[in-house]
């Protein structure tokens, strides 16, 4: 049986983020796997499964537009929630106005994708019956045929929200735009993978009820091509470089 889906997943705006980019926002012209893994993990995770990204196909003209934002640089240190917290007070909280830092953006605007995945077992907090693999995909297949999710999914930015998803069979190819197609070809140049976390998902403590994971990780970059619209990630993917 296999295990994979396809979803058609719009919206009129998404940022997935160039890291060489320090100061100012900047997307990369398509999704990253890693921000398509997030944007799944908000409609079903377990610490016994992983999202596996094997195709993205770009259905809209790569579009970009500048927008400058209002965003706060300070968080509040956990330290003192958690300290709050244990004495019952709530005297914590963040100047919106001294934080406050202007800043530009370069984000894709009306966007579409076609995502083909599908996921593995981990082997991590594993407690299920031997029968896992089937439960899991019902479970995602269920979430996803009525629209549920624990969180809103996002184009790589919160306030990105996915407005439309849609589980289908197969992607009509004959939806892809006219400028895209006849782009033939393209070298995307070397994109952002993901993040790979040292602790490889498992708690450093090595105790589930408690976890405490580490924050220490790198960053993978491969180097697809789009053809026709068709970005082949699981080809790719085999050249990923830390």
């Amino acid at each position: 049986m296999s295990y994979g889906f396809k979803i058609m997943v719009e919206g009129p705006y998404a940022c997935f983020t160039r890291p060489e980019m320090k100061v100012e926002r900047v997307s990369y012209d398509v999704p990253t796997p890693g921000a398509l893994e997030g944007m799944l993990k908000s409609i079903y995770w377990k610490p016994a499964i992983r999202y596996v990204i094997d195709q993205i196909v770009v259905f809209s003209p790569i579009d970009f537009m500048n927008v400058r934002r209002n965003e706060v640089k300070d968080k509040i240190p956990y330290s003192k929630i958690r300290g709050q917290m244990k004495q019952g007070g709530n005297d914590f909280y963040l100047d919106a106005t001294a934080s406050r830092n202007q800043r530009a953006s370069v984000i894709l605007k009306n966007v579409k994708y076609g995502i083909a995945f599908h996921f593995e077992l981990t082997g991590l907090c594993n407690t299920e019956e031997t029968d896992a693999e089937n439960k899991h995909y019902h479970i995602i297949k269920r979430r996803l045929e009525k629209g549920q999710c624990f969180r809103t999914p996002c184009f790589g930015c919160s306030e990105f929200p996915v407005r439309k998803m849609t589980l289908v069979e197969d992607f009509d190819m004959q939806e892809i735009s006219k400028e895209i197609y006849d782009m033939g070809d393209v070298d995307l140049g070397y994109m952002s993978y993901g993040v790979r976390f040292h602790d490889g998902g498992t708690p450093i403590n090595g105790d589930w009820e408690n976890p405490k994971f580490s924050d220490c990780a790198d960053t993978v970059y491969y180097r697809p091509h789009m053809v026709h619209g068709v970005i082949d990630v699981q080809t790719y993917r085999r050249g990923s470089k830390c």
